[in-house]
């Protein structure tokens, strides 16, 4: 194999467009091969105009993935009446999230083989599959089943669209635009619960997945006839279903750990440490058949070197510690400050709407700043001052909503510069494949951070508590002292700031490597 050396291919580097040869100056010497070299872009660069086009595309597709996220939840309840099944309701999230995280490595790592389209294409043709077999289901485990299909292609999108972005906006850019798919899931989020609710009540709950289709037929028209212009990067490969399998396997089983541990089955029951035996057992054996396989589905020395664990790990803390928050603060906010469901709800939004103003802080410095990750080192270290005032004080709402947003503005700054920071440190054919690998990650923290905050929470009140707004179907809030509700959620405040605290290290210690494009960035700005 013809490899480059510093001094022999200089004249070869410089040949090249300014951003590949900035990346390809930037990697070691024995790692940069003819072979591997990222492909060169079409003569014909995308337009400002274009550039927009496929940006406002993403967005329609993420904004897809967000809704139904949480759109479902509050047509739960109608649902169950139609079908005169409540003890299976929980399976209508659950299927959804099980599939949707298992599948995301596998999106990522077959859109570096067959490429962004046919993977876009693919993850939305599930998605509407899916969201039509939802709306006709008969019965429950049909719809349950659905939902999983959908799941499915939901699970795609995110890595995907992430992946098209890295190709069409340089490394240098690319936090900026980070915070307009932040606030996209924030929109979606907070959505969500309303449009489905107002579905369920006035017209009827399959509305909430009829909607997909014109959204979805949007997003396609807006976004197909554009990627013939997007780079090309990706690299025909033999796959190795065996290795995805069991990773996606794995996924499955860890997840059901975490639903079902605490809640249906004690966790020291044999049923749960069976599972985490099983969980155990399958990532054991696809460690030991990539090391051995000629072109593993995930290689594994790309989870190593100085930049992907530790943004792998402070991403992963930064959602779990947001995630685990927004699940279980209704309860605190009905306990403790008497507030209505709907009012627990709207006092939610500060967390979500302030995080995606620290990611769009991250996202202009990294444009600018040379130590692009300062910003985020700064704001973890903020957010964990801001999570143990939360710990040590006891707060009326107004100063306490005030902190969180605090808390929130900090930990935001933590997306932008992980994402972009893992895509920058592979090599361009890698990037959908490290993509993907984080929102798997990503999501097993998640879950992991909200089965975590749950625990505590029981151990704390001595309890078996509804908790995760399950006290809404039991018929209300838990008899529990409110003074005895802030000592317990005091342990919770402080499993947040420690996840922020990590979350600070893991930044000091990832290499802060070089983002190639240029060194003041202008977003396209998504409105005239």
């Amino acid at each position: 194999m013809n490899k480059f050396d510093r001094q022999s291919s200089s004249a070869d580097i410089q040949a090249l467009p300014d951003d590949i040869a900035e990346e390809l100056s930037r990697l070691p010497s024995e790692v940069i091969s003819v072979d591997d070299a990222p492909s060169i872009a079409p003569p014909v660069p995308l337009t400002s105009d274009e550039v927009r086009t496929i940006v406002v595309s993403l967005m329609l597709t993420m904004f897809l993935a967000a809704l139904d996220q949480t759109i479902v939840a509050t047509a739960l309840p109608t649902i169950g009446r139609q079908f005169q099944d409540v003890s299976n309701l929980s399976w209508v999230i659950t299927a959804y999230l099980l599939a949707s995280t298992a599948v995301a490595p596998v999106f990522g790592t077959l859109s570096d083989i067959y490429g962004r389209k046919a993977m876009i294409i693919t993850s939305l043709s599930l998605f509407v599959a899916g969201s039509i077999l939802c709306a006709i289901a008969p019965n429950m485990p049909m719809l349950i089943l659905a939902r999983g299909l959908q799941g499915l292609g939901g699970g795609g999108i995110m890595p995907v669209v992430q992946t098209v972005i890295s190709d069409v906006v340089s490394p240098r850019e690319r936090g900026q635009y980070q915070a307009y798919f932040s606030s996209v899931w924030m929109v979606g989020g907070i959505l969500g619960p309303v449009i489905g609710g107002v579905f369920a009540e006035h017209l009827h709950w399959s509305m909430i997945f009829w909607i997909n289709l014109p959204l979805t037929a949007a997003a396609l028209a807006l976004l197909l006839p554009k990627m013939k212009k997007i780079p090309v990067f990706h690299r025909k490969r033999k796959v190795d279903w065996l290795g995805g399998v069991l990773l996606m396997a794995s996924a499955v089983v860890f997840m059901l750990v975490l639903t079902w541990g605490g809640t249906r089955f004690p966790w020291l029951s044999p049923t749960v440490l069976a599972m985490v035996g099983g969980a155990v057992a399958l990532i054991v054996t696809f460690v030991w058949h990539a090391r051995r396989a000629d072109e593993p589905f995930l290689p594994l020395p790309l989870l190593g070197g100085s930049v992907v664990p530790f943004g792998l790990a402070a991403g992963g803390c930064a959602l779990g510690a947001i995630t685990g928050l927004t699940v279980q603060l209704p309860l605190y906010y009905e306990s403790v400050y008497h507030l209505s469901a709907s009012e627990a709800g709207l006092a939610l939004i500060p967390l979500a709407a302030i995080s995606t103003c620290g990611a769009a802080i991250a996202g202009r410095t990294m444009a600018r700043a040379k130590h692009y990750k300062r910003v985020a080192i700064v704001g973890t270290s903020w957010a964990a001052l801001c999570g143990l005032g939360l710990t040590v004080t006891t707060l009326p709402l107004w100063a306490l909503l005030t902190l969180m947003g605090a808390f929130a503005l900090g930990l935001g700054t933590t997306f932008p510069v992980c994402v972009v920071s893992i895509q920058n440190s592979v090599q361009r054919p890698q990037v959908g494949t490290i993509t993907g690998a984080l929102n798997f990650f990503r999501s097993l923290m998640s879950s992991f951070t909200v089965a975590a905050f749950a625990a505590i929470l029981l151990i704390a009140l001595g309890a078996d508590v509804p908790l995760a707004g399950e006290h809404h179907v039991a018929g209300g809030i838990p008899a529990i002292p409110t003074e005895d509700m802030r000592h317990a959620f005091r342990y919770v405040f402080g499993a947040a700031t420690a996840l922020m605290a990590g979350a600070a290290l893991c930044l000091i210690m990832m290499e802060e490597r070089p983002l190639a494009g240029p060194s003041t960035a202008q977003p396209v700005e998504m409105a005239e």
